[in-house]
């Protein structure tokens, strides 16, 4: 079949290259001319799939990316996935609005559109539907086929990938579903069927809204240990071993990516502005997790005056990770990032340092465990070091051995004198 894959990011690409290795012929439709130019030229920014993987399909002829919204045309399977942000804590869906209006113009009787993207219960529905309707003038689920089937890449997992994640996928009608499934069983090993596409979308969203929640309850179980005098990362590894009724899950200097800061809002926000209900759980959460980079300076404030008798302004900080999690360059929405921030605000020389991001503002990704950059400062040079996200790249033992004082957010570090944990 024809696949198009409206938008080439961290979702659009890893499932357009996954359909080209598919046997499918797939148009991975990217309006950024300069990435356009770079997955053209076979450079991958997405770090799931390696430029000699993304080669191998543009070699092959299987796939190919363009800006061009002529070469949807003829489509068999197009697929959206592009982004859906929060604009003024409000969810945006200016630009699934836009996919689906330059979708339009290229849907022919029996053609099948999928939206991928997170969003609230009724966008296929109510915001996508009308669109390709209006700009086609045919009739969704008689003319041709609309589904809904939610993404579920986690970035830097080798474990879970595209293919063998288990895809929900849902249709406007019976046929549209078998269509919708009949495409996704070409490059995911499991599919299951929703009832509808409601259901699906909030199926997404409640994923991400139960990960969120819970963070949050460990995140204040933190604080709440700390001013008790108990090592709560103890506490978790006891409760851990109940062998039912209990998910382990771990404190942290906030939550990052797309989808926890953002896809819980979608569903609060939604249920708020058409039913004038509160979904107070989330709501709460949200103030949590979003307030937890401020808990991690004031830490690291109190350790500083406690032990060294000296302010954070003008304190040098080595900050150790920039991206939302271990083994990713992915720094959306990073809680890491926001700690960086907030210290440089309050006076702090703060030196970032992260294996997979070329980091500004007097970063250099070389220090301190290779000692080759134009920085050739060491561990012993600063007055304290937050361990933000544990890449394994990072040399704990050597951080342990050199550092005067650690404030480990993540809890891979073991606990000493000199050694804090959140």
């Amino acid at each position: 079949m024809h696949i198009c894959v409206l938008g080439q990011g961290y979702v659009g690409l890893p499932l357009a290259v996954r359909a080209a290795e598919a046997g499918h012929t797939v148009t991975g439709y990217e309006p950024d001319r300069a990435r356009c130019e770079a997955l053209a030229a076979g450079s991958s920014y997405v770090e799931d799939i390696g430029d000699s993987r993304l080669r191998a399909v543009l070699d092959s002829g299987a796939y190919r990316a363009s800006c061009d919204p002529q070469d949807l045309k003829g489509f068999d399977v197009a697929v959206i996935t592009v982004p859906t942000p929060l604009t003024d804590r409000a969810p945006d869906l200016s630009c699934v609005r836009d996919a689906g209006r330059v979708l339009a113009e290229w849907i022919e009787p029996g053609a099948t559109v999928v939206l991928e993207s997170t969003t609230h219960p009724g966008t296929t529905r109510d915001v996508l539907i009308p669109l390709l309707e209006e700009g086609s003038g045919l009739v969704a689920g008689q003319d041709f086929h609309v589904g809904f089937s939610p993404e579920r890449i986690d970035p830097g997992n080798a474990d879970w990938r595209l293919e063998n994640t288990p895809k929900i996928v849902a249709g406007l009608t019976e046929g549209c579903l078998r269509r919708v499934k009949d495409f996704y069983d070409t490059v995911t090993e499991v599919t299951v069927p929703a009832s509808g596409l409601e259901e699906a979308e909030l199926a997404k969203v409640f994923e991400n809204t139960y990960r969120h929640v819970n963070i949050a309850l460990v995140n204040e179980l933190s604080r709440m240990a700390h001013t008790l005098g108990v090592d709560v990362w103890h506490t978790l590894e006891l409760a851990a071993t109940k062998p039912f009724g209990f998910t382990r899950f771990l404190p942290g200097p906030g939550v990052g990516g797309h989808c926890l800061p953002i896809d819980p809002v979608y569903l609060s926000h939604h249920v708020k502005a058409r039913h004038g209900q509160t979904f107070r759980l989330i709501e709460l959460a949200q103030d949590i997790n979003e307030s937890q980079p401020d808990y991690v300076v004031r830490r690291l404030q109190d350790a500083l005056s406690r032990r060294f008798r000296r302010s954070v302004h003008g304190a040098r900080v080595l900050a150790l990770g920039a991206a939302y999690k271990p083994g990713t360059s992915d720094a959306r929405q990073s809680p890491a990032v926001e700690v960086a921030d907030r210290l440089r605000a309050m006076g702090a020389d703060v030196t970032v340092v992260d294996p997979y991001l070329a980091v500004a503002d007097g970063g250099c990704r070389d220090i301190p465990f290779t000692g080759t950059g134009a920085d050739t400062a060491t561990v012993a040079d600063f007055d304290a070091v937050v361990l933000l996200t544990p890449h394994g790249e990072f040399d704990l033992v050597r951080l342990a051995a050199e550092a005067a004082y650690v404030l480990d957010t993540r809890g891979v570090m073991a606990a000493a004198p000199h050694i804090e944990r959140l």
